[in-house]
């Protein structure tokens, strides 16, 4: 949903108002967006229920020094993100050593283009991934799909992760996920990819078993 500016700025006036039946519209909308990203960051739901709680305080403590020099949305999930970070940084760095030393890597780097190639981080041309099928048989596999999609989301290292979940899930543009994560352009860009890759390789694997 697209917010003009005149309504960007009506709705931090009622904000700052204390206008009780926005603050529940607002929290309503972007809550369930919220959990999401929290959960990529630690450990448990409840621990992503209490991140996303201390936002919303944030958001109230904050809303009257708010300058509007990102979009409200923008600034929300940033102040989210910090928190979650602060919780689960500790935590998520030891799960994701323990899963590179386990698996050695989500994707063979050797399917991906060097760092000097005019496409950094993308498939080569030879070791495209397998299509998904389009018959019915294979829809009917959706399901089972998207158990294994979340599955593998939870395994991937963090920035990988919150970078899949912020595009793919909450449908974020890359300008506003570089924006919430101060990377660049190109980072963000090699961040999805390989998160990408590593989902689809586990999916790609999925389907020749099932097969």
């Amino acid at each position: 949903m697209t917010t003009t500016a005149s309504d960007e700025g009506g709705l931090v006036a009622a904000l700052r108002a204390r206008d009780e039946s926005v603050f529940a519209d607002l929290v309503d909308r972007h809550t369930p967006a919220m959990l999401r990203v929290a959960r990529g960051y630690v450990a448990t739901h409840e621990i992503a229920e209490e991140v996303v709680q201390e936002a919303w305080i944030a958001l109230l403590k904050g809303i009257d020094t708010f300058e509007g020099r990102s979009s409200l949305r923008t600034w929300l999930f940033t102040v989210l993100i910090n928190i979650a970070k602060t919780r689960g940084l500790r935590e998520r760095k030891d799960r994701d050593m323990a899963i590179a030393a386990h698996t050695g890597g989500t994707v063979d780097p050797a399917r991906f283009r060097d760092s000097d190639d005019e496409w950094p981080g993308h498939w080569k041309a030879t070791e495209l991934p397998t299509a998904f099928p389009a018959s019915p048989e294979g829809a009917l596999l959706g399901e089972e799909l998207m158990t294994v999609t979340r599955r593998e989301l939870e395994k991937l290292p963090e920035r990988q992760r919150i970078v899949v979940t912020l595009r793919d899930v909450l449908d974020m543009d890359s300008a506003e996920v570089c924006e919430l994560l101060d990377i660049s352009i190109a980072n963000q860009r090699v961040l999805l990819h390989r998160g990408r890759a590593a989902v689809r390789q586990a999916l790609e694997d999925y389907l020749k078993d099932a097969s």
